[in-house]
């Protein structure tokens, strides 16, 4: 029995934003999943309302820039950087500017909507 699993078809996340969201490992591939590792890429002048999750979030940036409103403090990473944002903590996505913006987010414990808790706009 082999102790890996290779993943070649991630979890594509429908979505009505524009934003493309593979789901390597995570909750829609696997519902006890405890760590969620997506492939991202927001386009130009996306965002999400603000939200105060119940699980740490990692992001590392790959291509473009991406914005974030920690608490009151507006932060923008650059391709090569990261950010770890813990849980309970309210933020605010986007990418606000003319390039798109790819990256990928690391969840732990895994993302589920029912702990992303969403603010409405």
């Amino acid at each position: 029995m082999k102790k890996y699993i290779i993943q070649t078809s991630p979890f594509v996340v429908p979505t009505t934003d524009g934003k493309l969201i593979e789901e390597h490992f995570g909750n829609a591939t696997d519902n006890n999943s405890q760590i969620s590792i997506a492939h991202m890429i927001a386009p130009p002048k996306w965002k999400e309302p603000f939200q105060t999750p119940e699980f740490d979030e990692y992001t590392y940036i790959i291509k473009g820039k991406k914005q974030f409103i920690i608490e009151d403090e507006t932060i923008v990473l650059e391709a090569g950087q990261s950010i770890k944002i813990e849980k309970n903590t309210r933020v605010q996505y986007s990418n606000p500017f003319d390039n798109p913006c790819e990256y990928l987010a690391i969840c732990l414990p895994a993302f589920s909507m029912d702990l992303v808790n969403r603010e409405e706009y």
